[in-house]
């Protein structure tokens, strides 16, 4: 049967006797079915609503191998033995460095039959030529990319392994590929597809809305007070949960405070040992820890379903985060809290550290370099010729890259002209300097979601553009104004047929040219512009003016 010709039927067959699965969820099935008509695939979903149920179940209708880019060696072997306990379950491997080379050897030849089977990579294990001829040579039917948003400057889990990709997929024939993500505004998914080089690609978006999430922000002045208040709080809420915060020191010191207060706490950050990474990890799945203190390094792949709050003791760098980050709270689909303790201050601190003044000397170096070589130059070579680190080489190619001045591969990095080099550097400084417009767009949203003075739950739709009009009754803003109904004008958006833009539709402004429009309310506009970021816009100006034509 061509993999066109599968009906309803056979995958929701093939779901309960491969897998066990009683019930597919409609984003499942439609992601599935694209992927058996050859198309590639964009889904946006929160964790626990099954993403990983795509590429298996595709990968048992497709046969052959897939290969699941997955980030977490951690995350691998969970499915590698989620998968094991199924008997009818394709076989999976995982490949990564942990494995002895006779064991690895043993990996490979598990899905080197007819029967293939599902390869699980860590994206480093993709810069090897060897891994990725191996593939080619078995012959790849469909790629998946978990935890997607790695792969975009706009996800604030970015890896520059995950840049390697678009063109490993290349490598490889370009096989189906799905892109698997819980993080998906738009210029998330612009990004994700551009550097995969999707093609025909279907965009999937479910399941934003968490209506058992209580949505809270509390205003402080000053940041004495609100560390009492956010150890006042976490003390109090029902236990398991999260409390993120800034930096590494703060983990240390508020679960300290925690413990003082008789509360099993942790600290988690990106500086710890890996082996105590871990035991943080299984210590929090396994109810051995009440509260993780952690940065915003903690939490890809966790997938406990008892969660009872993310509270937040410092203001996350964009919507994208803070929303992937409560997300992990009340998977259960129990009430959870989501408390976000905010500093106007806090913001500004946030802007300081994000903002990046483009080294104009360095790229000038790096270009040169580039541009010199009579062969393709690799990152580290490019650091020992500029005495820098690996990773400030690699950020140097990639504003480069993204200028068009220089083209990435796995052997390395090529000059596309014969710029000159100061031309080289304007148009990299450009790029940076783009980004930091957009960098800082996605702050002031963050703060508007901090400050905003109508329902949080809207406002948070909006932002990934779901459009609703009715205020959720959930949250701080909706408890103080008695959850009125759109018609008492407590958060209502506008009705989207008496004004002329609605949600997605793509516009035109006459300055900062092409957007998307994000969300439409009764007196303004928020539109995410390519070039520009997120701007706010006065519905009357709009229309007064023409600033905005539908594209």
């Amino acid at each position: 049967m061509s993999t066109e010709n599968f009906s309803h039927d056979d995958l929701e067959r093939t779901a309960r006797e491969r897998f066990g699965w009683d019930d597919l969820q409609g984003g499942q099935i439609e992601a599935v079915e694209a992927l058996l008509q050859g198309r590639d695939v964009l889904a946006v979903m929160p964790t626990g609503y099954g993403k990983s149920a795509i590429y298996q179940l595709a990968a048992a209708l497709l046969g052959g191998v897939t290969v699941v880019v997955s980030p977490l060696i951690a995350l691998q072997t969970d499915q590698v033995a989620g998968l094991a306990e199924l008997p009818n379950a394709p076989a999976a491997v995982a490949i990564n460095s942990s494995l002895r080379p006779a064991a690895l050897e043993a990996a490979w030849q598990r899905v080197s039959g007819p029967d293939g089977g599902i390869v699980y990579l860590a994206p480093e294990q993709l810069a090897k030529d060897e891994t990725v001829e191996r593939l080619r040579d078995l012959g790849v039917t469909l790629f998946a990319v978990d935890e997607a948003h790695c792969v975009t400057a706009w996800g604030h889990d970015f890896r520059p392994d995950y840049l390697r990709l678009g063109d490993v997929i290349e490598r490889l024939g370009h096989p189906r590929t799905v892109a698997l993500t819980a993080t998906g505004s738009s210029p998330v998914r612009r990004d994700i597809a551009e550097r995969l080089h999707l093609r025909d690609r279907l965009e999937i978006t479910r399941g934003f809305d968490r209506p058992n999430l209580w949505l809270e922000v509390t205003r402080h002045v000053e940041a004495s007070e609100k560390e009492r208040a956010v150890i006042e709080q976490v003390t109090a809420l029902s236990k398991p949960g999260l409390l993120y915060v800034a930096t590494r020191a703060d983990t240390e010191r508020y679960a300290a405070e925690l413990e003082a207060r008789g509360l099993r706490a942790a600290a988690y950050h990106g500086g710890l040992r890996a082996a105590d990474r871990r035991a943080v990890h299984d210590d929090f799945t396994s109810d051995r820890v009440d509260v993780v203190v952690a940065t915003s390094a903690f939490g890809m792949g966790i997938d406990k379903p008892n969660v009872r709050f993310v509270v937040h003791a410092a203001v996350p760098e964009s919507v994208d985060e803070y929303y992937q980050e409560i997300g992990r709270a009340g998977r259960d689909g129990e009430p959870a809290a989501a408390n976000l303790h905010y500093r106007s201050e806090d913001l500004g601190l946030r802007k300081f550290f994000a903002s990046r003044k483009p080294d104009e000397d360095a790229l000038r170096r790096a270009y040169t370099v580039i541009a010199h070589a009579d062969k393709p130059v690799k990152a580290t070579e490019l650091a020992r010729e500029l005495d820098i680190s690996s990773r400030a080489a690699t950020g140097l190619v990639n504003a480069l890259a993204d200028a068009g001045m220089v083209r990435v591969d796995r052997r390395g990095s090529t000059a596309t002209s014969s710029a000159r080099a100061h031309t080289a550097v304007s148009a990299a400084v450009e790029v940076i300097e783009e980004r930091e417009r957009i960098e800082e767009s996605r702050l002031e949203m963050m703060r508007g979601y901090a400050e905003t003075t109508d329902c949080r739950r809207l406002f948070l739709l909006g932002y990934f553009g779901e459009q609703h009009s009715e205020p959720c009754g959930n949250c701080d803003v909706c408890r103080r104004s008695g959850n009125q109904t759109p018609e008492d004008g407590a958060g209502a958006t506008a009705a989207t047929s008496t004004i002329p833009f609605s949600p997605q539709s793509s516009v035109v402004h006459t300055e900062w040219g092409p957007g998307t429009v994000m969300r439409v309310e009764d007196d303004r506009l928020t539109v995410f512009f390519e070039h520009e970021g997120y701007k706010v816009l006065s519905l009357e100006l709009v229309t007064e003016n023409g600033l905005l034509q539908t594209a």
